[in-house]
């Protein structure tokens, strides 16, 4: 089984509304925000984007998620380095880390189990 596209981006940004506005007036529509600092913009059916306000001195990071169907069937090739297994998330979905060649981070997601 393999990954089936890309499902997220994580966005860390200083300034939540100056971020916010961007991506509203690139086209995206928030879809949730808990008035705290986060949301999840949606534009069309592509990949959904989480933005999150970090304090001043936290590097702002970006992050890009990999849709899995079921994580208890995916078996990844001996090629790919599993950092950490399926977790579950305080989101709803099952996590997986896994790194690139090059040291890269990645994250796969998949649904929780019913």
């Amino acid at each position: 089984m393999a990954t089936e596209g890309f499902e997220a981006v994580f966005l860390q940004t200083h300034n939540w509304g100056k971020t916010a506005k961007f991506f509203q007036a690139l086209g995206f529509e928030l879809e949730i925000s808990n008035g705290e600092g986060s949301g999840v913009f949606r534009n069309g059916e592509g990949p959904y984007l989480v933005v999150v306000e970090v304090p001043e001195d936290r590097e702002p990071g970006l992050q890009v998620a990999l849709k899995v169907a079921d994580a208890d069937r995916f078996r990844p090739d001996p090629v790919v380095e599993v950092v950490t297994p399926f977790e579950d998330t305080h989101y709803g979905t099952r996590e997986m880390t896994v790194r690139d060649p090059d040291g890269r981070l990645w994250s796969l997601q998949a649904p929780t189990k019913s």
